[in-house]
């Protein structure tokens, strides 16, 4: 396992590290204030025993974010990766997973907001290529608000040969994409599916679509060219979502 350790800013991501039994934190630097909001936020679980704590004042924290555009809030950890989960043993003798797949991807606060949203609507995973997913990153989390901590993320080599295996496994694989001839409610929940969303600028790659089943398209005023990646991937979880549970 990889215990290579990284800083991490921010009210929500720093909280959800504490409350994460897999999460090793190192160290926490914390203003007086963000102190007093953990134990009055935490009542019932004081999430800094046995930690090493240090205060500091915000002016101190500011260096912790110095290189980003980002607000730590008062507070910040170092923190060790998480354990690998392994997508082949995820899979084994499970029914009706819904995957999300990030084929090129890159920017950090696009990744985070996707993390958050496929948390909050109850997507089962996020597979991620190894050379686009940016682990350690301040933005990136902060973007996540904490739902790093709540989510199964599988880091791979290869996006290609993943789908390959994945459609041997009976999974469906959907596409987003702006020429695609099927809707999201055209998307059966009952079923092992994976969806894929491409890159920012260029969408999903020519190759990997060989791999892709269906091509979904999100309906939207003709007026306008294309949503932001994050806002799609929540209009598409948001919907698969709703469905699961009426």
């Amino acid at each position: 396992m990889d215990k290579s350790s990284y800083f991490i800013v921010g009210k929500h991501s720093v909280i959800e590290a504490l409350k994460n039994d897999r999460r090793k934190v190192l160290k926490i630097f914390l203003t007086e204030e963000s102190k007093k909001t953990i134990h009055r936020e935490n009542p019932k679980k004081n999430l800094l025993k046995d930690l090493k704590v240090f205060f500091k004042t915000r002016k101190e924290l500011d260096k912790y974010c110095k290189n980003e555009d980002i607000l730590h809030q008062g507070f910040v950890a170092e923190v060790e990766k998480l354990e690998k989960k392994e997508l082949k043993n995820f899979i084994k003798d499970q029914k009706n997973i819904n995957l999300v797949c990030l084929s090129g991807a890159t920017d950090p606060r696009n990744i985070g907001s996707i993390i958050r949203s496929a948390s909050a609507f109850n997507m089962d995973g996020i597979i991620v290529k190894e050379r686009h997913f940016p682990e350690t990153s301040k933005i990136m989390h902060k973007a996540a608000s904490g739902c790093m901590e709540h989510i199964n993320i599988f880091v791979v080599s290869n996006i290609n040969s993943t789908l390959k295996y994945l459609r041997e496994k009976n999974f469906w694989i959907y596409g987003f994409d702006s020429n695609g001839t099927k809707k999201i409610r055209d998307i059966e929940i009952n079923q092992n599916n994976v969806l894929i969303f491409g890159s920012e600028g260029y969408g999903m790659k020519k190759h990997t679509e060989k791999y892709v089943d269906f091509l979904v398209r999100i309906q939207i005023n003709d007026k306008i060219e294309s949503l932001n990646l994050s806002n799609s991937a929540s209009i598409a979880f948001h919907n698969i979502n709703e469905r699961k549970i009426t």
